[in-house]
């Protein structure tokens, strides 16, 4: 099985890894196709990037957990991520109503929301396991630039723990996200 990895704000990477949140939007980097993000996986490796992120963006709650890059050129990934559903938000108001669930506060998400004169984005909702041992790797030139997926080939799946959310707090947070966002 091949195994990937998805960009994320180290600070949202730790938030999810922590158990803090299980949602994370999405719009795409600039090096990705026209179309921006996709879900291409289901289940991947939280790969924390410090680049391009903003503590202006965060909410006041996760702006403790911002630190410099611990060791540069080292790729640490906490967690596996797997992905319990998708929406795509084509509604700013619904969009915005996500705040509360996830790490970016509503200017960012709004910034997000119309990034490239495409007024959209993704939620994600994920069920987060910590990595027993924190995967440790060079980050090599292929890992780097502004992408959301990064394969990792030769890397065998490591072992996780137990999720940091509750299967039944998961399946209350999708419920709430559901009539948030769903067309009435």
């Amino acid at each position: 099985m091949s195994l990937s990895a998805l960009k994320e704000w180290d600070t949202q990477a730790q938030a999810l890894a922590l158990g803090q949140t299980a949602v994370i939007l999405r719009k795409g980097g600039i090096m990705e196709t026209h179309d921006g993000f996709e879900v291409e996986h289901r289940r991947f490796l939280l790969y924390p990037t410090f680049l391009h992120q903003n503590e202006v963006e965060l909410r006041s709650e996760f702006r403790p957990l911002l630190r410099p890059d611990p060791a540069p050129g080292v790729l640490t990934l906490p967690a596996m991520a797997e992905v319990m559903q998708v929406w795509k938000v084509e509604d700013l108001g619904r969009a915005l109503t996500l705040e509360p669930f996830q790490a970016l506060n509503a200017a960012a998400i709004e910034r997000r929301f119309h990034y490239r004169n495409r007024p959209w984005l993704h939620a994600l909702l994920l069920r987060v396991s910590p990595l027993t041992t924190p995967l440790e790797l060079e980050e090599t030139p292929e890992m780097l630039g502004c992408v959301s997926w990064v394969p990792l080939p030769g890397v065998s799946v490591p072992e996780s723990g137990v999720p940091v959310m509750p299967d039944a707090d998961l399946e209350q947070l999708r419920t709430r996200l559901n009539a948030l966002l769903l067309p009435d």
